[in-house]
């Protein structure tokens, strides 16, 4: 797996939250959800509710974008695809984390349980190069010179999910 591959899927990881978005009527919708990696499938799963709007959303238009920021590493990821819901308790058991009991006490057999899958197919990874220390000297240093501060390279890589 090449290495801007592995760095989008290590920061969907770390992070733990990133904003779905999908489209609806009015137009589109963002919402925080726990992603639930599966690297060797390549898809992305979440834990979710029937009583969202989401099933109706992505049955009519399953294009969906996962927003993803590393603030600390500067770590910035914008990934399209497409979603479906799945009503699935052994698979919602698979992915299951304990603080899911928070939002349905009953445990991934809980009638309003879903999972949504994700499949990826293209991320835009913007890597931010410099610590906020390095940052505010430059920006110092550019203060009293005049000159431009240095933060580093700032690159944007497009990965092919």
């Amino acid at each position: 797996m090449p290495d801007s591959l592995q760095r989008v899927w290590t920061i969907i990881e770390k992070v733990g939250v990133g904003m779905l978005t999908t489209r609806f009527d009015g137009g589109l919708r963002a919402r925080p959800l726990e992603p639930r990696v599966d690297r060797d499938e390549g898809t992305i799963r979440f834990v979710t509710d029937v009583r969202s709007a989401k099933d109706d959303e992505l049955a009519a238009a399953p294009d969906a974008c996962l927003i993803v920021i590393d603030a600390k590493d500067k770590a910035y990821l914008s990934i399209t695809g497409r979603a479906a819901i799945f009503d699935d308790a052994d698979l919602a058991a698979q992915i299951w984390k304990k603080t899911d009991d928070v939002w349905w006490p009953d445990g991934p057999n809980d009638p309003n349980v879903r999972v949504l899958e994700f499949y990826p197919a293209t991320a835009e990874l913007w890597d931010g190069p410099a610590s906020k220390i390095v940052a505010a000297f430059e920006f110092a240093k550019a203060r009293l010179t005049g000159q431009k501060p240095n933060l580093g390279e700032n690159r944007k890589v497009t990965v092919k999910m």
